[in-house]
Parts: structure tokens; sequence; C-alpha cells
């Protein structure tokens, strides 16, 4: 694979399927744990993966972290990425890049497969003032030009058959074959898009069908077994799966679960009772129960190591699962949910894991908040692929990780949620491609895979444990902790900061590159026991550090003050973009603010983010989200907002602490 100049859009549709490539810029940057270091020779000439065990590796046993998000579209009516009416298709895919997501997870149908294979494309709705590149380019010529920017900044791509029909609640629907859409068609269609871009090793892994589902007392439902039957997923993922390696065996293929499983000395003809009764079934999330492998394991055959199982995992604002009824941290949600449903078969070694959905709103249900950072800690601790849901922001019941104006990212969730999970290297993002860097050739913030092993080694020496946590700025709900570095023969790469309260087991709370960290979300009058830990670039781990206890006190707001002050951003016809910066004027920390303000004649808002927005008697009223209410004293903080009319000044704007 060789690194070439960019391609006209006219030139893209002819020439992606055979693998051409280009190059450019980037910046973003940032620290996290990532996989060990396995096996160094020479450099592959292709950017091929498979598994070996537990793992993901490349051509020559290099062990890779694929860490990605979810982009949709395709897969639905408008048969084209959502946003192109908004956003430029090369902007998002650089800032993509630039943001360390190495892998993006493209979810297709069924339907639309069938439509390219015969020849059947469509004029997408797209914005040409804001896309001018893609002007008399159709669907698919859209996919394939999007292809080569992938290749310019080395990110890789891994297709999802979400849905048999184009349908934008096609999802809904429990299996892969619908209506006219028969099973045979569904192969057909994976055959087809193997066979166009088996020699393009951008599209390196296949999702053979999204979420699965569905109870025995509601059919149609997927089941999990031996069988041939038309409505096992085990077969129907092995059969499609053998398909698409007879054409190209070095791609991934991905198996999800489903949803219900049947309990010990039942079966699949069992009926379907209350699980809160008398189950006769296991429950979770869609494509997320994979108990099913231990007795019925897929079989690729001569290509076994192509297989990748991925269940999905999501918090309590997208469903209110039973274990979320309970008291939970991350070491319930193991034990109780994720290690008899998925995680035994890391554990075991039997193949890698690879949560093709995860996430949500971020800083809005303290339990949700809970829920992210656990699964994003297991995920990070244990080198477990991911592909965050999602890219988005028009996703109804998680929001995206960018703003509904298809430009401006959802800071707070990217790095306080997603950023700590993805792959870097002393402090570089890391490609999965092996010439072309994350973010572009050009790039001084990523690295490709060459870069990454390039000098080889087999670092097994772990860090040094970091001095004891030196506790500052003490409230009833936020503590700022400060340690001495570690030292280490190759190089630190992160902390993991560690909590435990009424002498249960230490938790991991985040992941930073620095020695410092703001712990927020405690409980007043808690004494809680924290503990750091250093990771390096091969992924050692440090003894952790000497404890420090800390007792919070109780709570209160302290007499502090705060200012509120608006900024108008950017303004089109018709609406406007505003700011609000929240400062404690006070000389004591504040634990939580209110902004209130009357909208002037002609201006109204519409949405608002990084605050929780009520509208009482005609008076905006902005509340904290749990993440930004507590402020130093001199400390500030920002929530934006768009609306109709010109943005003139907010009258009356004021802030109050509580």
């Amino acid at each position: 694979m060789s690194v070439k100049p960019r391609l006209s859009a006219a030139a893209v549709a002819a020439c992606v399927a055979l693998g051409l490539t280009a190059a450019a810029p980037a910046a973003f940057a940032t620290t996290a744990p990532e996989p060990e270091v396995q096996v160094v020779s020479t450099t592959p000439t292709a950017d091929w993966l498979h598994t070996d065990g537990n793992k993901i590796v490349d051509e020559a046993g290099n062990q890779v972290w694929l860490t990605g998000a979810n982009w949709f579209g395709y897969n639905a009516t408008e048969r084209v990425f959502h946003g192109l009416w908004a956003g430029n298709i090369e902007t998002i895919t650089r800032q993509m890049a630039e943001r360390g997501i190495n892998i993006v997870r493209v979810p297709i149908s069924t339907e639309l497969l069938l439509e390219w294979k015969a020849g059947q494309t469509v004029l997408p709705n797209v914005n040409l003032s804001v896309n001018p590149e893609l002007a008399g380019l159709d669907n698919l010529q859209i996919f394939d030009y999007w292809l080569a920017l992938c290749e310019e900044y080395g990110l890789k791509v891994m297709l999802d058959v979400h849905s048999a029909e184009a349908d934008n609640s096609g999802h809904f629907y429990p299996m892969w074959y619908k209506g006219a859409i028969t099973p045979e068609l569904f192969y057909q269609g994976w055959e087809w898009v193997a066979a166009r871009y088996q020699n393009n090793d951008t599209i390196v892994a296949m999702d053979i069908q999204n979420e699965p589902h569905g109870t025995p007392d509601n059919p149609p439902r997927a089941k999990w077994d031996s069988t041939s039957d038309i409505d096992n997923f085990k077969h129907a993922c092995e059969t499609a799966g053998n398909r698409i390696l007879a054409i190209n065996p070095n791609v991934l293929i991905l198996c999800e679960g489903i949803e219900v499983y049947p309990r010990p000395g039942e079966s699949w003809e069992s009926p379907n009772t209350d699980p809160d009764q008398s189950p006769n079934y296991y429950y979770n999330w869609w494509g997320g129960n994979l108990r099913g492998v231990q007795d019925h394991p897929v079989n690729l055959g001569a290509h076994q190591d192509q297989l990748v199982y991925s269940p999905h995992d999501y918090g309590p604002l997208v469903h209110e699962q039973p274990w979320f009824q309970k008291e939970f941290d991350k070491t319930t949600l193991t034990n109780d949910v994720w290690r008899p449903n998925w995680l035994y078969l890391h554990e075991e070694d039997t193949a890698p894991l690879l949560i093709g959905e995860w996430g949500g709103r971020f800083g809005q249900d303290e339990r949700q908040d809970r829920w992210l950072q656990a699964l994003r800690d297991l995920m990070t601790e244990m080198v477990i692929h991911h592909t965050f849901w999602c890219l988005n922001p028009n996703s109804g019941d998680t929001g995206g990780l960018l703003q509904h104006d298809w430009q401006t990212w959802d800071e707070v969730k990217y790095e306080q949620v997603l950023k700590p999970a993805l792959w870097q290297h002393d402090g570089k993002f890391v490609s999965l491609d092996h010439q072309v860097r994350l973010g572009g050739e050009a790039s001084t913030t990523g690295i490709s895979l060459t870069e990454r092993y390039a000098g080889g080694g087999d670092d097994t020496d772990a860090p040094t444990a970091p001095g004891r946590p030196v506790a500052s700025d003490l409230t009833s709900s936020a503590v700022t902790l400060t340690w001495d570095a570690s030292t280490d023969n190759v190089g630190v790469v992160g902390y993991e900061v560690r909590s435990a309260t009424d002498g249960g087991p230490p938790s991991t709370v985040a992941t930073v590159a620095g020695t410092t960290y703001q712990v927020t979300n405690l409980a007043a009058e808690t004494e809680y026991t924290f503990t750091v830990r250093a990771r390096d670039a091969a992924g050692n781990l440090s003894d952790a550090s000497p404890a420090r206890v800390v007792t919070t006190p109780s709570g209160g707001g302290g007499g502090s003050g705060c200012a509120a002050t608006y900024l108008l951003t950017n303004t089109w016809s018709g609406g406007f973009q505003g700011e609000v910066t929240v400062a404690n004027t006070g000389t004591t920390a504040i634990a939580g603010w209110r902004v209130t303000w009357t909208d002037p004649g002609g201006t109204a808002i519409t949405s608002l983010w990084n605050g929780r927005w009520t509208v009482a008697a005609g008076v905006n009223v902005v509340l904290n989200e749990s993440y930004n209410g507590q402020l130093v004293a001199g400390g500030s903080t920002t929530f934006g907002f768009t609306g109709t009319g010109t943005g003139t000044a907010s009258a009356g704007l004021t802030c109050t602490v509580t």
C-alpha cells in the first residue's frame, strides 16, 4: 500500500475498490493505556488483521487495539451518511482521525447492498454548498469517496448490516431476514460487498448482523444453538462468515449475541415468563447475550482466527434493566452482567471481544455516568476493542459526539468518556494503518503502526509505584489529588486513579495522563481511600501507591458568589449560537450554580448543552450538570445554546449559588 495525493471526486468511484490511498495533516493528542507488545517483525505490506486468543494482531503478530465510533445513515431511508446536510464529509472524517478514532463502524442494510449489486444507486440529499466535492456523485460513489478519505487519514472501516430493509427504524425488527429479504439474499448481499472490496484493506471487519433479538412469546425471535434452523443466529453468522471468507479470507468476522438464552433445564420451546417472577431465560441487551457460545461456538473452519464476538451494552437512560434497579458499580456489573454474558470469552482466551455499541448521554444522570465510567474502565484495563455509539447527534436515546450543527464536538463527552479509551502511545493516537499516521501522513500527533512498533522490544518491566496522593480543595462532593510521578524504562503513558469506600475493593474512577485529578460526585460525610497505579507503553501496571484517606465534610454552599457572562459565538439567517460563562466570584469553592434570564423580543432558545435547561413563566433557568457544578474560587465553566432570532444580549442574566 502506498500513499498518493488526494484523488478527485470524479476519479474516486473508479479506483477506491482497488485500494488507492492519500495523505493529509492533523492536530490533536492525548494519552491512554494500550495493548502489550507481542511480537515485532518486518512491516507487513497490508493492514489485514487476525486473532490470537483474545487479542487482535496484524500480519506480523503485533497486537492492535480497535477503538472507534459509529456513523449511521447508510442503513436508513436516506441511504447515505446522516449529517451531510450540515457538515462537510472531509472535515468530519479528518476530525475523527485527529481525535483518535481509528476505526469507523458503518451501519448499512441488506436492501442497500442488493440495490448496489443490481446497479441501482440514488443521488442522496447532500448539501452541496457544504460538500461541493460531492456534486454529481451517487450514494455508492460517495461511499467510495469516503473510503479514500479514510485511507488518507489512516482510518479503518467496519461494515455492519444494521437491518434487512433500508429503514430508519429497521433495527427494531429482530431478524436478519424480513419480507422479500430472505436469508439467501442476506448472504448474497454480504458476498457482493466482500467481492467488491476484497483488495481494499481499508475495510478490515464485517459485523454480520446488528442486534438480533426477540423473546419466545413474541415471534420471530433469534435463538442460538447448533441447528440450521432459519431463526438460529449462530448458524446465520457462521454461514455468512464462511461465505465472506471464501472471497476474502483476511477480513475480520464479527458475530453479535442475541437477547435471551434458556436457563439450565430449559429449552427454546420453554414458555417465556416474567423475569422478575420465574424466569426460564436469561435476558440481556439486544445483541448482548453470548451465553450460548459456551456450548455452541461459532465455527469458521480454517479461518477461525478471523472470528470476533461483538456484544452491545448500554446504561439506564436507554433502558432500566433489572441490574440498574439496585446499587451498582463496576464490580457488580462485571459479576452480574458482563462476565456471564460475554466477558468470560475474553477471560478464558476464547476469542477477542469488540463492544460494537456503547455510549449514551453524559452528565445528565449520575447512574448513567457511573455505568459509562465502569464499562469504559473495564475495556481500557483489559484492552477490549470497541466502537462508541455514536458520532451522530440525532440518535434519540444517546445523543452523539457531535452537536446538532454537525460541526461542534461535545467536548465534555469526548474528553471525559471516550478519549481515555482510545489507543495511544507516548501521547499520540495510533492508527491501524502501517504507513499512514492517524490524522494523515503529515500528522504530528498521530502515528502509524510501523512507527508504534519501530525498534522492537518486549518490555515486561512495570513502572515504579506513584507517590502517595496529596489531597487538596476538599469539599462535600469533590477533592483534588496530586501525586509524584512514576519512573519506567520505556515511559509511563497514564495513571489509574482508584477509590474505595467502607473497606470495599478499589475501583478505577479515572485514567489520566498527568499527575493530578479532581474526583467529583463524592458523597458528603463519607470516608474515601484513594490510590494511584501507573501504566507504561507496553501495558505493564505498577503497584498501587500508598493510600490517602479523606473524609468529605457536610454539604453547603459556603456563601460563595457567582457571575454569568454572555457571548454571541455565531449567527446565521434566522438563528444564532451563544455561550454563557459561569465564574465563581467568591473565595471558597461552590458545589452548584443556577443561571436565569429572559429572552429579548424576537429571540427564543431551541437547544442547550452543558446545563439542565427549563423555562418557567417565560424565564430560562439553567442548572449545572453533575460534572460542571463544582467550581473552585476563581474557577469557571461554560454552557452553550442555539436559538432563533438575532442573538441580542440576554436580558436580566443572573447567577446564583445552589
